[in-house]
């Protein structure tokens, strides 16, 4: 199967160096100059993951983001040319699937690209050998279906965010480390810095909330994480 990238990026020069990347790994590319332009193409080119970078003129890769969410949970990987943090922390909380700092190794993003790819097509076919729905309390993650609910309510959740809740749901009582949860989430050896961990599970935990569940993973100081209650709000 040939997967189709879309590129969005205003820098010519890093739109080639992507494109040749991702041609020379069998992969269908299109591109947009800006925020404006991608989401104009978006719903003919039907991709099956968006390069975004952040730092675009007039409306920015976060901007695009907030906008692709309302209707697709397509994966987004955001590229930003600072190292700043908050951009990161930000892309990865209003759903984007993982990011890259400019400048870039073209094959650690490729490599990325195939990790997400990999990750959306198990949940698209349920081969990932779970065929029975986790439950804890009033969470249920089903992994044949990749669907996340709380008490009947269907969770929208990132491939990153799911596979993390997927995890704490396989093993109820455990205390994850951030290395364990990196593990779950990424699959591969990516190394991701502790606090975009902490962003994704403050992610989890905001779009449970908003479903009147706000203990859902429990923060063991020093160790790391594991799962709550997963019961409503009195």
């Amino acid at each position: 199967m040939t997967h189709r990238i879309l590129i969005v990026d205003d820098d010519l020069h890093i739109r080639e160096v992507i494109r040749v990347a991702l041609k020379k790994a069998g992969m269908t590319v299109s591109e947009a100059r800006d925020g404006k332009e991608a989401l104009s193409r978006f719903p003919n080119d039907r991709p099956d993951l968006v390069v975004l970078d952040i730092g675009m003129p007039e409306l920015d890769g976060l901007d695009v983001c907030r906008e692709i969410r309302k209707s697709s949970d397509v994966p987004i990987l955001f590229l930003s040319a600072r190292d700043e943090e908050i951009d990161r922390i930000l892309g990865l909380e209003i759903g984007g699937d993982d990011y890259v700092t400019k400048p870039f190794s073209p094959r650690e993003l490729v490599a990325r690209i195939n990790v997400i790819l990999r990750r959306a097509a198990v949940r698209a076919t349920g081969s990932n050998g779970q065929h029975t729905p986790l439950v804890q309390g009033q969470l249920s993650v089903d992994p044949e279906q990749h669907v996340a609910a709380f008490a009947g309510n269907a969770l929208r959740l990132t491939a990153i965010e799911f596979g993390i809740l997927r995890a704490f749901l396989t093993r109820p009582t455990s205390v994850f480390s951030r290395d364990q949860i990196m593990a779950a989430a990424y699959q591969l050896n990516i190394q991701v810095s502790d606090r975009t961990i902490d962003s994704h599970i403050r992610n989890i935990r905001a779009k449970l909330a908003a479903a009147n569940c706000d203990n859902v993973i429990e923060t063991i100081h020093g160790v790391g994480f594991r799962l709550g209650r997963c019961e409503p709000q009195a």
